[in-house]
C-alpha cells in the first residue's frame, strides 16, 4: 500500500473532523468532495452555505459541516476566549468581533482550540505567514517543543533507500537559518513525525557539504552542534551527523565515509541545515526523481494547523487533511 492510501486508511479508522477555511475556493471544494467521498474526514467550510455551493457547483459537498460567521451560535464565546486569550496584547471585544467575523483562519484556528476541529488546512489562497499567525497565537506551540517547523513527507518511486523510498525532508518551508539549538529541535520533531506518520523507526541524518569533519567551516560547526544537541536532549533517538547526503542514504558510501556510524547509509529522516537548502533539496528531488511531495506539515504547534502551497491541487489538499487527521488521532 503507498504512503498516501497507508494515511487515508488510518485517518478513516479513528476519523476526525478538519476544518478549512478557504471555502470559496474552487480547489478546496474539489478537496471537500473527495474526503467526503473517500471517508477520509468531517469537513468544516467556513462562511455562507449558498456562496460556498455556488462556487462549488456540480460538487457534492452537501456531507460538510457549514459555518456561517455571521449566524454561528458559538461567536460570542470564541469573541469572550480570543478577548481572554490576546488581551495582554491589547485585544479588545470589538476587535475579536471584527476578526473572528472577517477572518476565517481566525475563526477555523478558534475551533480547533474549541474541539470542535481537531485540525485545519490553508494555504491554497492565503501565505504561510497568514495560516500560522493565529496558530501561534491561540493554539500556541506544543508541550516540551520550543520551535514550530514544517517537513515534507516525499515518497521517491522505485527507490530502495530510506524506508522504502519513503523519507521526511525537514526543515523546507519554514525556518529561514536555524541555529544550532533550533536545528536539533528541527532534528527531534522530525523523528517523532516520521514515526507517527510512516509508523517506522526514524534514522535521522544531521545533512552538510561535510562528512565527519571532511571540511572545516563555521556551517559545519552549527551542524556538529546540533547533533549533540539533539543526542543530548534524546539519546533513544537514532541520529548523527554531520553527513553528506550520499554518506547518509547510500550503504555503501556510509560505510566507507563513517565507518564508525550506526545511522550512516541508513537515513530516512533529512535535516537539512537551512531553509535553502531544505526547498532546493524537496524540489530537486519532486522534479528529477518524480517524488511525490507531501507538505509542507506543520509540526509542534498544540493541535495540527497544516499550510498549503498556494500552487496546489485539490488532490494535494486531501492528501494534507489526510496527513492533519492521522497528526491528530497522534495527539
Amino acid at each position: 500500500m503507498s504512503f498516501i492510501n497507508s494515511i487515508k486508511e488510518r485517518a478513516r479508522q479513528a476519523k476526525k473532523t478538519i476544518v478549512l477555511p478557504e471555502s470559496l475556493e474552487r480547489r478546496t471544494l474539489e478537496a471537500t468532495a473527495q474526503i467526503i467521498k473517500e471517508d477520509i474526514a468531517d469537513v468544516i467550510l467556513v462562511g455562507n452555505k449558498e456562496d460556498i455551493e455556488k462556487a462549488g457547483e456540480g460538487l457534492e459537498i452537501s456531507k460538510a459541516i457549514f459555518v456561517d460567521p455571521m449566524s454561528f451560535e458559538k461567536m460570542n464565546a470564541y469573541i469572550d476566549l480570543l478577548v481572554e486569550l490576546r488581551s495582554k496584547k491589547g485585544m479588545t471585544r470589538e476587535k475579536a468581533e471584527d476578526i473572528l467575523k472577517s477572518d476565517p483562519l481566525y475563526l477555523g484556528v478558534m475551533m480547533v482550540k474549541d474541539g470542535m476541529a481537531d485540525g485545519m488546512v490553508a494555504g491554497a489562497i492565503h501565505s504561510t505567514a497568514n495560516v500560522l499567525r493565529p496558530s501561534l497565537q491561540i493554539l500556541k506551540t506544543a508541550p516540551g517543543t520550543k520551535l514550530v517547523s514544517s517537513f515534507f513527507v516525499m515518497v521517491v518511486p522505485d527507490c530502495t533507500y530510506g524506508a522504502n523510498g519513503t523519507f521526511i525532508f525537514s526543515d523546507c518551508g519554514l525556518v529561514q537559518n536555524p541555529n544550532a539549538e533550533e536545528l536539533a529541535s528541527i532534528a527531534l520533531s522530525s523523528a517523532k513525525s516520521f514515526e507517527n506518520l510512516v509508523a517506522e523507526e526514524a534514522v535521522v541524518g544531521m545533512l552538510s557539504h561535510s562528512t565527519k569533519g571532511s571540511a572545516k567551516h563555521p556551517d559545519v560547526d552549527k551542524v556538529l552542534e546540533a547533533t549533540r544537541l539533539a543526542k543530548e536532549q534524546n539519546p533513544d533517538v537514532k541520529l548523527d551527523g554531520e553527513f553528506q547526503l550520499d554518506a547518509a542514504i547510500v550503504p555503501s558510501v556510509g560505510a566507507s565515509k563513517a565507518p564508525e556510524s550506526k545511522v550512516a547509509g541508513k537515513v530516512n529522516v533529512l535535516v537539512f541545515p537551512d531553509l535553502d537548502a531544505g526547498n532546493i533539496g524537496y524540489k530537486l528531488t519532486q522534479r528529477l526523481a518524480k517524488a511525490d511531495a507531501y507538505g509542507p506539515v506543520t509540526q509542534g504547534i498544540a493541535k495540527p494547523v497544516n499550510d498549503l502551497s498556494r500552487g496546489c491541487t485539490a488532490e494535494d489538499i486531501v492528501g494534507v487533511v489526510a496527513i492533519t487527521a492521522v497528526q491528530a488521532q497522534n495527539q
